[in-house]
């Protein structure tokens, strides 16, 4: 697969124009109803959808394959991260209008940071053909210890990075506004908002470890690999607030995930041995994807929406009128242009 700078280059463009958009949308912070996340999410999913119909008509239907194959995955992984995220919102008790901000920058970070581990990975497979068996054989396991910790979840108090951000950096006690930093007395304080941040990137960081080989295992074409998490990552916002209160009917998705990281560890290893077709992947990896979500759904059918029920973590609340006057003169005059 060919694919010339320009291509890379306008790739990029899109990625900016579509987040530069969603950020004049949302500039204005407010709570994103179900209905408005449906419809982002429907954009976002048909870009990603039309930009694979591209690359078919252009490279081919094996590629065009490779490419649905890696979105479809990355999508299905980007589920357990948002029920991280909901997880950490609710721990630290963030109103729902700042969620959208706190998303929006977390997305950036993890395009970057997902960039260069694609970059990494392309790199190594290409020096060293046998980083493709480690890649399957951490598939394989990763699978087998989402499956043995399913009932597991995510807990913030117990994350190394929090101990460390509490430590180190003075953190107030109250939102302001959206602001990540406030200047109080001449220090300069983080906000809860920051320290929120901060675990939504890392928490990316850590799903990038196993999203990442994954779909290499479907395609070893940078570019396909970028673009299908591009895509993929860009609607993440959208279906945080989309599916959020609706995570605790999804009780079979991680051993649908699980399977599924399992099945691409095991195409990888068996590359030399046996191959795999690109349909043959993809078919199976949405028949794992819809069995694990329609049983989900229908064992648990009946159950309203509701939030995310998680102990909290500092007992974080909203400033005052009169605390955000006592900010130093430059935060004043910045929240007197927000009102």
């Amino acid at each position: 697969m060919n694919v010339p700078l320009w291509a890379w280059l306008a790739v990029v463009g899109v990625i900016l124009v579509m987040l530069a958009i969603d950020l004049i949308a949302h500039r204005t912070a407010h709570v994103i109803s179900v209905r408005e996340a449906a419809a982002w999410s429907v954009v976002w999913v048909a870009s990603g959808v039309t930009f694979g119909g591209i690359i078919w008509w252009l490279f081919g239907a094996e590629f065009g394959q490779q490419y649905f194959a890696g979105f479809v995955i990355e999508k299905s992984l980007a589920v357990d991260n948002v029920f991280v995220w909901a997880i950490i919102f609710s721990a630290f008790a963030v109103p729902p209008q700042f969620q959208h901000r706190v998303l929006f920058l977390g997305v950036i970070g993890a395009l970057v940071f997902r960039g260069i581990f694609i970059a990494a990975g392309a790199a190594l497979l290409s020096s060293f053909a046998w980083v493709l068996y480690v890649f399957g054989a951490f598939l394989v396991f990763t699978g087998i210890q989402m499956l043995r910790k399913r009932n597991e979840h995510y807990n913030p108090e117990k994350s190394v990075v929090l101990k460390i951000f509490r430590r180190r950096v003075p953190m107030t006690d109250a939102f302001y506004d959206q602001k990540f930093v406030v200047r109080k007395a001449g220090v300069l304080l983080a906000t809860p908002l920051l320290a929120v941040l901060v675990l939504v990137e890392i928490t990316d960081i850590v799903f990038a470890v196993d999203s990442i080989p994954a779909i290499f295992a479907v395609t070893d074409e940078a570019f396909l690999v970028f673009t299908a998490n591009a895509f993929a990552i860009l609607g993440l916002r959208a279906m945080y607030f989309l599916l959020a209160d609706l995570m605790h009917r999804f009780i079979y998705l991680k051993i649908g995930l699980a399977l599924l990281l399992v099945w691409v560890g095991i195409k990888m290893l068996l590359l030399d041995v046996y191959y795999i077709s690109t349909t043959l992947s993809l078919g199976v990896i949405f028949l794992i994807l819809a069995t694990s979500i329609g049983a989900s759904l229908w064992a648990t059918r009946g159950q309203p929406r509701h939030a995310i029920e998680t102990p909290a973590s500092g007992g974080f609340r909203m400033a005052t009128e009169l605390e955000i006057a006592e900010l130093d003169a430059p935060q004043q005059r910045e929240h007197s242009i927000e009102r």
